[in-house]
C-alpha cells in the first residue's frame, strides 16, 4: 500500500473544480466515458498492430447505479493501467492538466462556460462527487491497482484483486448531486452526449422476445386456437448508435438512409429535410458530418434542432458559432472534427486557423452542392427555390466567395411563376427594359396581391416583374447593383412610381393642361389632402392611366427596409414616418373635371380620388375607411 499526496500549488483545487464547474456539472459523465471510449479503442489499435496479446472480446462501457450505496459507476474493458500508470496519469498528468487550466482561467467569470470541453477529463467526477475511488487491471501481465482520493490532496494507491482486465471508477455521489443518482436523469445524458459513441454503452438491461423462440399454438378445452405468450429474455440495455451515418462513405449510403438519420437526430421533426450534404475530408484538417438542408419559413429566427458539433463522435455543443458561417446556421445535421480546439473560448475558436479553414470548407461544399442540384435537375430546384432561399440570399450577402459562385445558381421568380438566373434576367430585359439613360431596371414586387394594378401596368408594357419576397431582399438587391459594373442595373419595385416614370424612354407625353392650371389645381389637391406624409406631383402620362396614383420613393423605402433588417446605412431610418407621393395624372379627364369645378365639388372629387389611390395601396382603414364607404353609398344614390 502507499500514500502520498497530489502535487498542488493551487490553494483548494478540488472546491475551485467544483465551484468554476456548477453551471456544467453534468459533462463529468462525458467526461469519463471519453475516458473509457480511449482506453477502448487504443486497445483495439494495440491488439491490431500485434503490441497486446489479447482479445478484444465484445468490449463496452457499462454505467451503473446504486441508490443504496450512493454511488455511480463506469467501467470499460479497456487498457487499464498498472499502479505505476496510475501514479503518472491521475497523480501528475491529468492533475497537473486540470490544475493548470483553473489557473488560467479562475479569475474570468465568462470562461465558466466552456470549461469541461473535454479540458478537464477525470478529475471533473469531482464536481458531483465526495470521493472516487479507480479499480484498474492493465492488459499488461501486472497486478490490478485500487486508488483513492476524497477530494483533498491525500489519495491511497494499493494493489486488488480485480481480475478483469479495464478501468472502473466509482464516485461516491455528493449530497447536493443526488439527481445523478437517478436513472432518467442518467439515461437523459448518454443520449444527450454518447447516444453516437464508438464504444457501446450498457445502462442496465431490458427484456425482448427471444428471436429463437416460436410460440406454439394450440386449441383450449372449446376448441378454440390458442397461442403461447412469446418467450422474453434479458439482454443488455445499448443506448448508443456505434455507427451514425456520417462516419460512413457517402457511396455506401442510400437516401433512405439519410432520411433515417435526419429522423434519428431529431425524432420530433415531422417535416423530411429538402436535401443533404455529406462532409467528409482528411486534409489537411479531419471533417466528416452531414448537413441537411429543412424547409424554411421567411422567419431568420434560429431553428430550435440546431446543428450538433461532436469531437470523435461525443456531442460537445449546439453552438457552432465561428466553426460554421453565420448563413448556414439555419440548416440541421451533424459536425464531427478532431481538430477543433474545444477547450478555449469562443474568441480564441473564430480566431484560430484550423477553425477558418473549416469553415472555408464547409462553404465551398454547400456552395457546390446546391450547383450540382441546380445543373442536375433544375425544375426541382425551382420547386424548393422558396424553401432555401432565405438561406442562399444570405450567404450572397456575407460571404464574398459564396456569392461568386451563387450568382450562377441563384433564382429570380417572376410574378407568372418563371425562374430566372441573374445573367438570364438581365438578357432577357436588356432590350425592353433600359431606360433612355442606359440604366438597365429591374422591376419587382414584393406583394402579388397588394401590388397587383402596378404589376398589370408594367406587364402591360411588356415587362418582366420579378416577386422578391423575403426580408433581406433589399440588402440583396444593393450588392447585385453595386456589382453590375458597366450593365448599370437597377432595382425598382413597381410601385415606386407610375410605370413611365420607372422606365423613362425618349417619347415624353404632352401635357393637356397648362402650366398656369397646374399652378392653379396644385394648391386645390394639396389643401383636400391635407396631409403631411404625400408630397402632391403634377405629370403628364397616358390619359389611360389613374388619375390618383400613390408611389413610394424607391430610396426611402429600401433604405427603411434595409434598417429594418438590420444595416443601410442610415440609423433611424425605421423611425421615420412614412413618406409617400400622389402623382396626379394631368391628362386625365377626372382631373380636368377637379380643375373646372367649384370648391365644394373639386374637395368632393379629390377626397373621393384620393381614398381610392390609398385603397389600391392598402392605405385605408379605420375611420377614414368608413367615411369613404358612407361617401361612396351616397355617391350611387
Amino acid at each position: 500500500m502507499s500514500k502520498g499526496n497530489i502535487n498542488v500549488s493551487v490553494e483548494n483545487i478540488f472546491p475551485l473544480i467544483k465551484k468554476f464547474l456548477y453551471s456544467d456539472h453534468e459533462i463529468f459523465l462525458r467526461e469519463l466515458i471519453s475516458n473509457g471510449t480511449d482506453a477502448t479503442t487504443k486497445l483495439k489499435h494495440l491488439i491490431s498492430i500485434g503490441e497486446a496479446k489479447t482479445e478484444l472480446g465484445d468490449a463496452k462501457i457499462e454505467i451503473s447505479i446504486d441508490k443504496d450505496a450512493k454511488t455511480l459507476t463506469v467501467k470499460d474493458q479497456g487498457l487499464g493501467m498498472t499502479a505505476d500508470e496510475v501514479e503518472k496519469y491521475i497523480n501528475q498528468i491529468a492533475f497537473s492538466g486540470a490544475e493548470e487550466f483553473l489557473e488560467k482561467y479562475k479569475d474570468d467569470k465568462n470562461e465558466t462556460g466552456v470549461i469541461g470541453h473535454f479540458g478537464l477529463g477525470f478529475y471533473s467526477a469531482f464536481m458531483v462527487a465526495d470521493k472516487v475511488e479507480i479499480f484498474t487491471k492493465s492488459f499488461k501481465d501486472e497486478p490490478a491497482a485500487h486508488w483513492t482520493c476524497d477530494g483533498s490532496p491525500e489519495y491511497t494507491l494499493v494493489e486488488h484483486d480485480k481480475s478483469d482486465r479495464g478501468t472502473e471508477i466509482v464516485l461516491h455521489i455528493a449530497e447536493d448531486s443526488t439527481e445523478f443518482l437517478e436513472e432518467g436523469k442518467i439515461r437523459g445524458l448518454l443520449t444527450k452526449y454518447n447516444r453516437f459513441n464508438q464504444v457501446p454503452i450498457k445502462f442496465g438491461t431490458k427484456k425482448i422476445n427471444d428471436p429463437d423462440f416460436t410460440p406454439q399454438t394450440t386449441k383450449d378445452e372449446d376448441g378454440k386456437e390458442v397461442t403461447e405468450p412469446h418467450k422474453q429474455i434479458e439482454v443488455d440495455d445499448i443506448i448508443n448508435n456505434t455507427e451514425p451515418a456520417w462516419t460512413k462513405k457517402p457511396a455506401d449510403l442510400e437516401d433512405e438512409d439519410y432520411k433515417n438519420f435526419y429522423r434519428e437526430l431529431y425524432p420530433m421533426q415531422f417535416e423530411e429535410s429538402l436535401f443533404h450534404i455529406h462532409l467528409n475530408v482528411d486534409y489537411p484538417f479531419n471533417l466528416t458530418g452531414i448537413l441537411y438542408f429543412p424547409k424554411l419559413t421567411q422567419n431568420l429566427d434560429m431553428q430550435k434542432d440546431k446543428i450538433q458539433l461532436y469531437q470523435n463522435q461525443v456531442f460537445v455543443t449546439d453552438n457552432v458559432e465561428g466553426i460554421v458561417p453565420d448563413f448556414l446556421q439555419m440548416l440541421k445535421g451533424v459536425i464531427d472534427s478532431p481538430d477543433i480546439p474545444l477547450n478555449v473560448s469562443r474568441s480564441y475558436l473564430q480566431a484560430d486557423g484550423a477553425v477558418k479553414k473549416i469553415s472555408g470548407y464547409i462553404t465551398k461544399k454547400v456552395a457546390d452542392k446546391l450547383s450540382s442540384l441546380f445543373k442536375n435537375n433544375r425544375e426541382d430546384f425551382e420547386q424548393k427555390w422558396n424553401d432555401i432561399k432565405v438561406i442562399i440570399e444570405y450567404g450572397m450577402l456575407s460571404e464574398e466567395k459564396f456569392f461568386d459562385k451563387a450568382k450562377k445558381f441563384a433564382l429570380y421568380p417572376t410574378v407568372d411563376d418563371k425562374f430566372f438566373t441573374f445573367d438570364e434576367l438581365i438578357e432577357k430585359t436588356k432590350d425592353t427594359q433600359t431606360d433612355k439613360d442606359g440604366n438597365h431596371i429591374v422591376l419587382y414586387a414584393a406583394h402579388k396581391d397588394a401590388q397587383h394594378s402596378y404589376i398589370e401596368d408594367a406587364k402591360a408594357k411588356g415587362y418582366e416583374v420579378l416577386l422578391l419576397d423575403s426580408p433581406i431582399v433589399p440588402h440583396l438587391m444593393q450588392k447585385l447593383e453595386m456589382e453590375s459594373g458597366d450593365a448599370k442595373v437597377q432595382f425598382k419595385r413597381v410601385d415606386a412610381d407610375h410605370i413611365d416614370n420607372l422606365i423613362k424612354k425618349d417619347d415624353t407625353v404632352i401635357s393637356k393642361l397648362s402650366d398656369e392650371e397646374k399652378e392653379k389645381l396644385k394648391p386645390v389637391i394639396e389643401e383636400a389632402v391635407n396631409n403631411s406624409s404625400y408630397t402632391v406631383q403634377l405629370e403628364a402620362m397616358d390619359s389611360s392611366a389613374s388619375p390618383f396614383i400613390i408611389t413610394v420613393p424607391e430610396f426611402m423605402r429600401r433604405m427603411k427596409e434595409m434598417n429594418a433588417t438590420g444595416g443601410g446605412g442610415m440609423m433611424g431610418m425605421g423611425n421615420l414616418p412614412e413618406m409617400y407621393n400622389l402623382v396626379v395624372n394631368t391628362n386625365h379627364e377626372l382631373v380636368s373635371e377637379i380643375l373646372s369645378a367649384d370648391q365644394d365639388k373639386q374637395k368632393q372629387l379629390v377626397t373621393q380620388a384620393f381614398d381610392l389611390a390609398k385603397l389600391s395601396q392598402n392605405l385605408l382603414h379605420g375611420e377614414e375607411l368608413t367615411n369613404f364607404i358612407k361617401r361612396s353609398y351616397e355617391l350611387i344614390k
